[in-house]
């Protein structure tokens, strides 16, 4: 059973549809524009988001590295990662707070390069960029942008999300199961999801309706 958890992990992939909105409407929108390349209503082409752990941040930059001419970088990628590409229109730097000093140098390269070559720039990390900690002129160059605070889903947010997504596959679920599920497993909408296709997974192999004792034996057996 643990193989057939794992393997249906890997077939959930993130994408701009299945980020749940909730207080962030404005920050979804102008992404979905810098997916097809188009700027801002304020002519700005590049956005700088931070937000807490969990709260969908490298979702949303997987999500845009789905798209042609985009590129993910990692905070710990190689230094050429960074390298500007006449190929690439959309680049994704991802938890700025942890590149290392050589990287802090080549993203600032990268963002004069693509700010020159009228591309298209996103980043992310935990704290604005007034308080970041990386160079001087790095953190200049993130605030010249549009800055978004990635809000994080209420409770009653992600029950609904839930409830909306189950509902969708037309999985019938019992009373209490949602709400036990965001009080007693990790808080993120991703590992919710992964969590509500593992529980409807488990619920057709074992010929049983998906109830509170299912969910607790499906936890209880990824603990072990």
């Amino acid at each position: 059973m643990r193989q057939l958890l794992l393997d249906l992990d890997a077939q959930i992939l993130p994408s701009l549809a299945t980020f749940v909105v909730g207080q962030n409407a404005e920050l979804a929108q102008l992404l979905g524009l810098f997916s097809q390349r188009i700027p801002s209503q304020y002519g700005e082409h590049s956005v700088y988001i931070w937000g807490e752990a969990g709260a969908g941040k490298t979702h949303l930059l997987h999500a845009l590295a789905d798209y042609p001419a985009a590129r993910y970088i990692p905070a710990s990628a190689p230094e050429n990662a960074f390298d500007h590409d006449e190929r690439v229109s959309l680049y994704l730097l991802d938890d700025c707070e942890q590149l290392p000093p050589l990287n802090q140098i080549a993203a600032f390269n990268l963002f004069n390069e693509t700010r020159a070559h009228g591309g298209f720039l996103v980043a992310a990390g935990n704290h604005p960029p007034m308080i970041l900690n990386v160079r001087d002129d790095l953190r200049t160059r993130f605030g010249w942008g549009l800055i978004y605070q990635l809000h994080g889903l209420t409770d009653e947010d992600k029950i609904d999300a839930l409830e909306r997504a189950a509902h969708a596959r037309g999985i019938q679920i019992s009373a209490g199961v949602l709400p036990y599920l965001i009080t007693h497993y990790r808080r993120d909408m991703s590992s919710l999801s992964q969590m509500l296709e593992q529980l409807d997974h488990y619920s057709l192999v074992t010929k049983r309706p998906i109830t509170l004792p299912l969910l607790r034996e499906l936890m209880l057996q990824q603990q072990s």
